[in-house]
């Protein structure tokens, strides 16, 4: 595997960081939490390979990217300016994005939003979520003995603490955890989604003896180095704009994702498991309706391009040739 080449590039105010490989058709991949363009390292030059230009940035707040202070510089309407800018300034009038877990909210919204800019869209892990009739938060699980992930990472200064106090313990608490490999009822989220009032999100979760044969030491250093940098209010800033995004996507309500799609995720995903989960995925279509296929991966956890990056190239690829040049 040939190694990507990294530069900064300026775009809807901030400086986005990307590595980049290969000639041709632009391809945006797009990362989720808690990762970075890194998360992309098999698709990249299985990508360039196949005659495609790769590009993965970090998102912003995330990485070498910037990382605005204030939460209201995350809303789903600068991500998806970041990623629109993106393609200015690499001069493509279009693009196929494919994105990953928060990565993929924001894939879906492009190619919602911004058909003439994306014009095909991969989502993995979590699928196209058409808007409710209630701010989102108010309808997460919530017991008097634990919440909803999402709920314990609105409160800034929480998350953060918990996950600073020792990024590498906390990176491979997750990327463990939320794995296909982890055994069912230990890891992270184990009662799909739920954290222990009075306790922390990684409370529970193990560190394996042993990597899972997807995930080496070099990788978890990777990742643990660039959050020791960074740290994780940007990534944490992502959450706290789902009942802002819930209010700003008010007028689009009606508009579908009339792009081509493919969705793609593992069976043993915590998503999938997600309460009306089965119902959203069998009703997808009359949502998506350029939606081509559905493909769940046995025994795949949460970090779909990452545990299973065969059949994920294969995915992609074979989508990307599928469609009009």
């Amino acid at each position: 595997m040939s190694e990507p080449t990294q530069r900064t590039i300026e775009t809807n105010s901030v400086c986005l960081n990307i590595a980049e490989q290969g000639n041709g058709p632009l391809v945006l991949l797009c990362h989720g939490f808690p990762e970075s363009w890194y998360s992309w390292r098999h698709q990249i030059d299985a990508l360039a390979a196949a005659g495609f230009h790769a590009v993965a940035p970090d998102m912003r707040g995330y990485g070498k990217s910037d990382r605005p202070e204030a939460i209201d510089q995350y809303t789903i309407f600068h991500l998806v300016g970041d990623l629109v800018g993106l393609l200015d300034a690499l001069q493509a009038p279009t693009a196929v994005i494919v994105g990953h877990d928060w990565g993929a909210n924001v894939a879906w919204q492009a190619a919602r939003l911004r058909p003439d800019r994306f014009r095909a869209v991969v989502g993995l892990s979590v699928p196209y979520r058409p808007r409710g009739t209630v701010r989102p938060t108010s309808v997460m699980p919530r017991t008097a003995d634990a919440q909803f992930y999402q709920l314990y990472f609105q409160q800034p200064g929480a998350a953060e603490t918990e996950f600073e106090r020792d990024p590498r313990v906390s990176v491979l608490t997750m990327l463990y955890g939320g794995s296909g490999d982890a055994p069912r009822g230990s890891g992270v989220a184990t009662d799909v989604g739920m954290v222990p009032r009075g306790g922390g999100f990684l409370r529970g979760g193990r560190v394996p003896q042993t990597l899972p044969a997807w995930l080496s030491e070099a990788d978890v250093d990777f990742y643990a180095g660039e959050f020791q940098r960074s740290g994780f209010r940007g990534a944490l800033n992502y959450y706290r704009n789902i009942d802002r995004n819930w209010e700003l996507l008010a007028p689009f309500a009606d508009l579908q994702v009339t792009v081509p799609a493919l969705y793609v995720a593992g069976d043993r995903d915590m998503v999938v498991a997600f309460p009306g989960m089965d119902q959203l995925l069998a009703n997808l279509r009359h949502f998506v309706p350029a939606l081509r296929d559905i493909q769940m991966l046995p025994g795949c956890g949460h970090w779909t391009q990452q545990e299973r990056p065969a059949e994920v190239n294969a995915a992609i690829i074979g989508f990307l040739r599928s469609l009009p040049n």
